[in-house]
């Protein structure tokens, strides 16, 4: 294994760490206050967190997958949906 695939495994691996850390506090926010936003914010953390991961697996396998960019594309327009869905107007009863 190459220096640069090391050091591309290892920033996998922290990126990885950090994006579940995110997500747990996302989770922990979203119990606290039932708010949409933060459960989606957590689940498209969770999906960068396998992204990251199955990005150190394909390098280690030498793959290349347009799978592993569909899954991060995925995790920004779930990032997307819940600002759109935080910011549309409430439905006011009549």
């Amino acid at each position: 294994m190459s220096a640069h695939a090391a050091i591309v495994l290892m920033m996998s691996g922290a990126l990885a760490a950090g994006y579940l850390v995110a997500s747990l506090f996302f989770l922990k926010f979203w119990r606290e206050t039932r708010d949409r936003l933060f459960a989606w914010f957590a689940v498209a953390f969770v999906m960068l967190a396998l992204q990251r991961v199955a990005l150190a697996w394909y390098l280690v396998r030498q793959a290349d997958t347009l799978a592993n960019y569909v899954l991060r594309l995925a995790a920004f327009v779930i990032i997307l949906i819940a600002i759109f869905d935080k910011n549309r107007p409430a439905q006011r009863d009549a």
